[in-house]
């Protein structure tokens, strides 16, 4: 018996010698059954890592105790042989399967909720991570979601992402890091969840202005309450009294009968033009609290076209920059409203000049009848403001033109800093040309606005709730 024992023991060292005699065997030996494993996204664990030590330590202490070979080897063989069983726990990709509920559509830098719901079908309880496929230009509150998942349960996760961005935003999967049994082992699986989000320019400013409208609170936008010149004889409604009526619009008979002042409101002209031509070359590159010259100004379009419909009125939407992008006609029901919107919501901003002979050729070619025409823009050179007073000009021969520029914060910041006064001095001489270019446009009766670009709602809608008011249009 105690000759068989030799002949192993001596069988075992002859072995070893011969691994020693070539160290990349055991290597290959040993990395090639991983590689295999992480083609299935199969990775040992920290746990897997730890493990591994103590056999390492016990091989270390042979250097002053050779009769400690045996149990190195003995305590590899065991790691092993439990990581190898261990292994086939590992959770498959069937397992699990995930779901994502959101609303269609959202609004550009507001918080959109998304759930994800997943679910077990295994036989054991697993312990999960997930992360969902957020795009890139999303601001998430919560990335990252820990928890225990028992056989044939759902979990929901809900989180809030705030899109910087607008347009189509696809999202295809659930990303899942889950343990095997044992823990020596970590899986990751792609569950396959395909929805999409559209981002569109705010859209609650719209409910918020309706909200303010009907309670007679526009001032808290920044909407004044304009003075109209004569009056419209056409009513449109009976309302409460407010301080800002005139007495002679209260209505005695209906007073008396509700037991409080009740007034006469009169419709404006209708089924009047408003015509947006939105600048999107390089100038509008520019940002202002995170968004682009453009996100803004399409933002106060859509906002001057909801109380225009509202009113009664045609709206139409022209996009360009070295070409016209999109055209809306004009239409006047309120549910053009959603064409607007489809056709605003994935344009962005270009680095290309802007041609504007081409946006004014194709309104003359489009839009023959008299209409209010909004040019949104900015201007910071010459050959631009030429372009702009030269056509502003002729579209005021049969349109009334409204030029919108808007500012930049940082040409502002530039001129009132003290610090480069050189930079300073260049920065005042844009701003001064700049305010030339406006009284120029103010001379030649185009209706200039020069404003920041979070500001521009309010100073827009009370424009045209001007123009309506002196019957201009």
């Amino acid at each position: 018996m105690e000759d068989n024992l030799d002949q192993v023991k001596l069988q075992a060292q002859d072995n070893l010698e011969i691994i020693q005699m070539f160290p990349w065997l055991t290597l290959v030996i040993f990395t090639i059954p991983l590689i295999f494993i992480a083609r299935n996204k199969v990775y040992p664990s920290l746990l897997y890592v730890l493990a591994l030590f103590l056999p390492a330590l016990v091989s270390i202490s042979i250097i002053f105790a050779p009769n400690m070979l045996l149990p190195a080897i003995v305590l590899d063989l065991l790691i092993f042989i439990f990581a190898g069983f261990d292994l086939f726990t590992t959770p498959s990709s069937s397992s699990l399967t995930a779901e994502r509920i959101h609303q269609k559509v959202a609004s550009l830098a507001k918080p959109a909720k998304i759930t994800f719901q997943i679910t077990n079908h295994g036989r054991r309880t697993l312990k999960v991570v997930l992360v969902d496929d957020i795009p890139e230009d999303f601001d998430a509150d919560l990335v990252t979601f820990t928890s225990k998942i028992t056989p044939d349960e759902s979990l929901d996760f809900e989180y809030q992402v705030t899109p910087t961005q607008r347009g189509k935003f696809p999202m295809h999967c659930v990303y899942v890091r889950v343990k095997s049994s044992l823990g020596f082992w970590k899986r990751h699986l792609v569950l396959p969840v395909r929805t999409e989000l559209h981002v569109y320019p705010d859209l609650k400013q719209l409910s918020h202005y309706a909200l303010l409208a009907r309670t007679n609170r526009l001032s808290l936008l920044g909407v004044r309450r304009t003075r109209k010149v004569g009056q419209d004889n056409e009513f449109e409604r009976l309302r409460e009294y407010t301080r800002d009526d005139h007495y002679k619009n209260i209505n005695w008979r209906s007073s008396a009968r509700h037991n409080k002042l009740i007034v006469k409101d009169y419709q404006t002209s209708q089924s009047q033009r408003v015509l947006f031509l939105v600048d999107c070359g390089r100038m509008m590159t520019n940002e202002s609290n995170g968004m682009s010259f453009v996100d803004h100004a399409l933002n106060s379009a859509l906002m001057l076209s909801h109380v225009a419909l509202s009113q009664g009125d045609s709206v139409g939407l022209i996009c360009f920059s070295d070409k016209v992008h999109c055209f809306v006609p004009p239409r006047s029901d309120i549910g053009h409203m959603n064409q607007l919107l489809h056709a605003s919501f994935n344009q962005f901003p270009r680095m290309v000049e802007s041609r504007y002979d081409e946006a004014f050729l194709y309104l003359a070619n489009r839009c023959n009848k008299r209409a209010l025409v909004v040019l949104i823009t900015n201007v910071v050179d010459e050959v631009n403001s030429q372009q702009v007073v030269r056509y502003m000009q002729t579209v005021s021969k049969r349109h009334l033109p409204v030029s919108v520029m808007m500012r930049d914060h940082e040409l502002y910041q530039e001129a009132e800093q003290t610090e480069s006064l050189f930079n300073a001095a260049a920065a005042a001489q844009i701003l001064n040309w700049r305010h030339d270019v406006l009284n120029t446009l103010s001379h030649q009766g185009v209706f200039s606005l020069d404003v920041l670009p979070e500001d521009l709602t309010a100073p827009l809608i009370n424009q045209y709730l001007e123009i309506k008011a002196r019957h201009l249009l």
